[in-house]
């Protein structure tokens, strides 16, 4: 059977029902793309809005814009304040040795010390504290870029580099490693 369209020309009814179940069959998985997608969408809408309207997003964004606004300010004064403690660290004991001795080889036991305390450009000082049976004597020596102005006894002078050393272990070693970092550092 022939379909006549306007008089102009004659087509098969079984193509124009063929093509019109084509044309449905691509309007539906169309939709049901576009269905799926909108449902994708909407979920992540209502994720973003989690119960809330058009007025308390506002609302949000203006309090994790003031909250930002907070954090650079608590930032800057972090940074001060880092800067300050960092300025005064540079003038606090860092380094310090620790000798231990018998100093009068009667008392038994190590019970006299040297102590030296130093900050970073190797200043500070040496506290030689000796205990014997008549009581206990405590001399300070200023401690100058390593030195002693002031002549040390030989656990005073060995106090005097363990500090100086720092961490290291190795006293002489040490002393090269903290010369150098002293060098580049100036």
């Amino acid at each position: 059977m022939m379909l006549d369209v306007f008089g102009l020309f004659s087509v098969d009814i079984l193509y124009v029902i063929i093509g019109m179940v084509a044309i449905t069959l691509i309007s539906i998985i169309l939709a049901i793309v576009s269905i799926v997608k909108s449902s994708s969408m909407r979920k992540k809408y209502e994720s973003m809005m989690e119960g809330s309207n058009g007025k308390s997003i506002e609302n949000i964004v203006k309090e994790y814009t003031k909250d930002i606004k907070n954090l650079k300010v608590l930032s800057s004064e972090n940074e001060e304040a880092i800067k300050d403690i960092y300025e005064k660290m540079q003038y606090t004991f860092q380094k310090f040795g620790l000798v231990k001795y018998d100093a009068f080889h009667e008392m038994g036991g190590k019970l006299s010390f040297a102590l030296c305390l130093l900050d970073k450009n190797n200043n500070g000082c040496v506290v030689n504290v000796m205990h014997s049976n008549n009581g206990c004597f405590a001399y300070v020596k200023e401690i100058i870029d390593g030195q002693s102005y002031i002549e040390m006894g030989e656990d005073e002078a060995k106090a005097v580099k363990m500090a100086v050393a720092g961490k290291m272990g190795d006293v002489e070693l040490s002393k090269e490693i903290n010369d150098m970092v002293q060098r580049d550092k100036k």
